[in-house]
């Protein structure tokens, strides 16, 4: 167990000395709120049932942490460090394979809760956005979320032959969910035919469901959005277990 903690210090305090994942992680989604904010301000609307542009935002722009961390945070990182031995290493020095993947994962978790409570103080300081449910529930939920799109990341992660073909695959994967699903953009402002597209991407599910909890909807009305995330996290996690690969 002392191992398991300090492996994932270190992954934390390497994590911080990458600039432009930290960035992506803590400062981007923040960012995206200062800039929409300015533009359409979170004045309610009934386009949005009442709320504002922010109100709703939020809770997407936290599944929007969480597709950056997944989609170009894991793959890149697990496949950079295949690629220059620092795996191989790891396997030598006797840390187990879930050891190495647990630490990786609580790093990413760390990362993922930080960005959302960065997050979370720029929309209260500047639109007086809050939390309409459970906050407990919703963090629940955010970790529920990450954990499904985490395993998506280490699938790519475990089949990529290279950092440069993961760094690929990863975009992607991401830059089309990102617009389709409402993470950076409302879907509500989005046509009918976005929409039906949206239906079929992983990250349109952990939007529903972290808007939902985020807006005191009962978990139990959203049993969709948990079955389709616990599939995939599931499924996922048994191919990138099936397919990883020390070097």
């Amino acid at each position: 167990m002392r191992g398991l903690w300090r492996l994932t210090a270190m992954d934390l305090l390497l994590y911080f000395r990458e600039p432009i994942a930290t960035f992506f992680t803590l400062a981007f989604p923040p960012l995206l709120v200062v800039l929409f904010g300015t533009i359409y301000g979170n004045d309610p609307t009934p386009m949005f049932g009442g709320r504002g542009s922010m109100d709703v935002s939020l809770p997407a722009y936290t599944a929007l942490i969480l597709g950056t961390v997944a989609f170009l945070g894991i793959p890149i990182n697990i496949s950079s460090n295949r690629e220059t031995g620092v795996l191989r290493r790891y396997r030598a020095a006797g840390v187990p394979e879930h050891v190495y993947v647990l630490a990786d994962v609580i790093t990413n978790l760390v990362m993922t809760v930080l960005g959302m409570i960065l997050l979370i103080v720029v929309g209260r300081l500047l639109y007086n956005v809050r939390i309409e449910g459970s906050p407990l529930i919703v963090l629940v939920g955010v970790l529920f979320c990450a954990l499904s799109m985490f395993s998506i990341g280490y699938l790519i992660a475990s089949v990529a032959p290279n950092a440069r073909v993961a760094q690929v695959v990863g975009m992607v994967v991401f830059y089309p969910m990102m617009f389709l699903s409402g993470a950076a953009i409302p879907i509500e402002v989005m046509p009918e035919s976005v929409r039906r597209i949206s239906e079929f991407l992983p990250l349109t599910y952990a939007v529903r469901l972290l808007k939902g909890l985020w807006f005191g909807v009962p978990w139990s009305d959203l049993l969709l959005e948990t079955a389709v995330l616990g599939g995939t996290m599931v499924i996922c996690a048994l191919l990138a277990t099936r397919f990883f690969r020390w070097e």
